[in-house]
């Protein structure tokens, strides 16, 4: 799958620093997955969530969440937001 907005990740890997190798991480894995799915993402990554038509990723074991909106016909995943676990129990990402 290709990512899409890879930019607002590196943006909040400036300001979070210990966030920048599980989100390159994070994108490997998407890079290289061939999903048709969202029961081929869960395969591939357990801890992640459907949520309003919305695949939430838990990243660095919950310490940040990291939303995206796929497109499996088009093999493309585009990043909506990432924050932080606070951050993401707000819920004003759902607006």
């Amino acid at each position: 799958m290709q990512v899409i907005h890879w930019g607002k990740a590196r943006k909040f890997f400036l300001r979070h620093p210990k966030a920048q190798k599980p989100l390159k991480d994070w994108k490997t894995a998407v890079q290289s997955a061939e999903w048709k799915n969202f029961p081929d993402v869960k395969r591939t990554w357990g801890s992640v969530d459907w949520v309003e038509g919305k695949i939430v990723f838990d990243i660095k074991n919950n310490d940040y969440r990291l939303i995206a909106i796929a497109a499996f016909q088009n093999e493309k995943l585009y990043i909506r937001n990432i924050m932080t676990h606070e951050e993401y129990d707000k819920g004003n990402w759902k607006k």
